[in-house]
């Protein structure tokens, strides 16, 4: 998600984005450490209260904007800390207390407004105004809104103009369900106000539609006031929340189109929704009300009092801009669970964020649909990754194989073995140009699944094959020799997980993603590129002449570094310069704002050895420094010792461009090793470096 960048394929929002150079926001542009440090570890990725996994991979846009807010009826006081009541005028609500009705959805959806309550205004953080909304939403069914008015920034990679809601639902049958909690912010807000409704201990399930900590941040706090509930979730989502409430708790585990019946005609039917935007997300459709509970689908960050159906005109922007933040990167998951959904009559959608959806469903749910068909249409190259959760380090690793395809533009789907079924995974397979499967337990359902996958395959398919460190994977040498026989085209050899991964294996996996992308992409990007201009064009750009230089970095125990010639000084004061990266190199993820990196110069005499080794193209996870002589900076990344000078340098902006970032830094300490100039670098056409 990881979590602030998204990359450059997925991020343009047109008249909705003000800027795409991020100076200010450093943690926004941290993505790939944040990728590995926290999602890499179960309990550390859940403990980041908030970070998005998926979107952070995927953008590089920051929207600056600030909600201007002025709501008569809401004044912000700051508080010492923690959250503090507000005076404020009282808001007009006509009845203490939601009524149990048995009117239809529509009925209940324009009454609302008339009977919800809202709790007195509070601060936290000292000046964020928070408030709880209760509303009934139809027949036995109340929604707990939490408004948080004054939030400017979600999952790092985008602002808000106008804050965001958390939506939690309660269903009363014969046995009471509750649908997502919410924010740790809300606490004592959310608890108060659900005590006030229900008595908590009467609860008997806990739905958790995903565990991102802005829905379940308070899953534990509702168990302590109802230990015997059951809490209802995917594989994922389970696995997730023993992480993340750290004591047992009555489980029961959810597959496609299984039910729960709450009695009174409330039977719940769950529908995996993977990848929108988290790998654990169901979708809840209650027969009785016709309403579907999809957390992050379909939402938006927009905080109003109004419970359903704002003027269209007035949220469309929101709507389109949570899309293309959150769900267009996962495009073809999205159409996926659409298709899910397609027998289903969704009367109402009951969102995790924003408004609720009722006479706006049927024309919000086909944008979703046609956003997504044009998504996957504009990018036509795209990869499928077979993972089984819960097994091993599979998901982590399927992480990092993502965010090094998604580099190059690829569109990047995921199967979960232990989910899907065979018509899922033949579908998969037909619909994608690249295949990655990472090796699953053996025996199991499935490695059936695994033998689907290779009888499916066709000559034109792109296969990569990787152990999933589970303890009992299947041999990736006879898998990939079962791909090999049905014609399937092997771009590397499988990737082998020796010991528990660490930073150089998440690396390594990145980086044979990355592979893959453009051994996917490379025909059409060169014809691209030779058709964007005419042949005297080309060799007119072609005189714009570089240095040779060689741009070094390292994080942890990881070193990479490639040639660079389009760097040129860009200030004075501070001293700083600009280097284009191509988005799909390596060296890209350690080039991010506060990132530090080592700018060396080449000699103009003797520079061809060093040059030559640095454009052999690498084995991903290889030693790019075996048998280059260098000395670490200040801070660890190599100093060659045939440079003429070296800088080291921290990244300050980025600005993003067709097929490359521009990486403006400041130098912080350089020197000078013999008095030869720096080489120079011309070409004959601009086509190529």
């Amino acid at each position: 998600k990881q979590h602030g960048e998204r990359s450059g394929q997925h991020s343009t929002f047109g008249s909705r984005v003000s800027c795409v150079l991020q100076p200010a926001v450093a943690a926004s542009s941290r993505v790939r450490v944040l990728y590995r440090t926290l999602f890499y570890s179960t309990s550390a990725m859940m403990a980041t209260s908030g970070i998005s996994l998926r979107s952070a991979s995927k953008a590089a846009v920051v929207l600056n904007a600030r909600r201007a807010v002025s709501r008569k009826s809401l004044r912000c006081v700051a508080s010492a800390s923690g959250p503090r009541k507000v005076p404020t005028t009282a808001v007009p609500v006509r009845s203490s207390k939601v009524t149990r009705t048995q009117a239809s959805a529509a009925e209940v959806a324009a009454t609302a407004q008339d009977v919800q309550k809202l709790s007195e205004l509070m601060t936290w953080n000292e000046t964020k105004r928070i408030q709880t909304q209760v509303s009934p939403v139809a027949e036995d069914t109340t929604t707990i809104r939490c408004l948080d008015w004054d939030r400017d920034r979600f999952d790092i990679e985008f602002g808000l103009q106008e804050g965001t809601t958390y939506n939690s639902y309660i269903i009363r049958g014969e046995k009471v369900a509750l649908v997502d909690a919410s924010h740790e912010k809300f606490r004592q807000l959310y608890m108060d106000t659900l005590s006030g409704e229900i008595d908590p201990s009467t609860i008997d399930y806990i739905i958790v539609s995903h565990t991102e900590p802005d829905h379940s941040g308070l899953v534990g706090a509702v168990l302590d006031l109802c230990p015997d509930a059951t809490v209802v979730g995917s594989k994922v989502c389970l696995q997730f929340l023993s992480n993340l409430i750290h004591k047992p708790f009555k489980q029961m585990l959810v597959k496609n189109d299984d039910k729960l019946d709450l009695g009174n005609g409330h039977e719940l039917t769950f529908i995996m929704a993977p990848n929108l935007h988290w790998p654990d997300t169901i979708f809840t459709f209650d027969a009785k009300t016709q309403c579907m509970f999809t957390c992050d689908a379909y939402g938006m960050h927009y905080c109003s009092d109004e419970v359903f159906d704002p003027e269209a005109d007035k949220v469309l922007g929101h709507y389109a801009f949570y899309y293309d933040c959150l769900m267009k990167p996962n495009a073809r998951s999205v159409v996926t669970a659409m298709r899910k959904c397609k027998d289903l009559d969704v009367q109402t959608i009951c969102t995790g964020h924003g408004p609720l959806l009722h006479s706006l469903a049927p024309e919000f749910m086909e944008k979703y649909q046609s956003w997504s068909n044009d998504a996957m249409a504009k990018s036509p190259t795209s990869c499928v990754v077979f993972y089984t959760s819960g097994y091993g380090f599979a998901e982590q690793l399927t992480q990092a194989l993502e965010a090094g395809i998604a580099k190059t533009g690829v569109e990047v789907d995921q199967v979960d073995l232990a989910t899907a079924d065979t018509q899922d995974v033949i579908e998969a397979v037909a619909a994608n140009d690249g295949i990655v499967v990472l090796a699953p337990p053996f025996p199991s359902k499935m490695a059936d699944h695994v033998d689907t996958v290779v009888a499916a395959v066709g000559a034109k398919k792109k296969v990569l094959v990787c152990e999933s460190y589970g303890g009992k994977d299947e041999p990736v040498d006879s898998l990939n020799a079962a791909f090999m026989n049905q014609k399937a085209q092997i771009p590397m050899m499988p990737l082998k997980v020796k010991e528990e991964p660490t930073e150089a294996t998440y690396h390594q996996y990145e980086e044979s993603g990355t592979d893959l992308g453009q051994a996917l992409v490379t025909k059409k990007k060169v014809a691209d590129v030779k058709g964007a201009m005419t042949a005297d064009t080309a060799k007119a750009l072609g005189k714009i002449s570089g240095g040779l230089y060689v741009v070094t970095a390292a994080q942890g125990n990881a070193k990479s570094g490639m040639i660079a010639s389009w760097v040129s000084q860009a200030s004075f004061e501070p001293l700083g310069f600009t280097v284009a990266v191509a988005k799909d190199r390596a060296i890209e993820s350690y080039m991010h704002v506060g990132d530090q990196f080592v700018l060396n110069c080449l000699p103009e005499d003797g520079y061809q050895p060093i040059m030559k080794h640095f454009l052999t193209r690498f084995a991903p996870g290889a030693d790019r420094f075996e048998g280059v002589k260098w000395s670490p900076s200040s801070f660890g990344a190599p100093v060659l010792d045939e440079s003429a000078a070296h800088m080291e340098c921290k990244v300050v902006s980025r600005m993003e461009a067709a097929d490359h970032w521009i990486v403006y830094s400041e130098v912080v300490n350089g020197q000078v090793h013999c008095e030869k100039r720096t080489a120079t670098h011309t070409r004959m056409v601009g086509t190529y470096y």
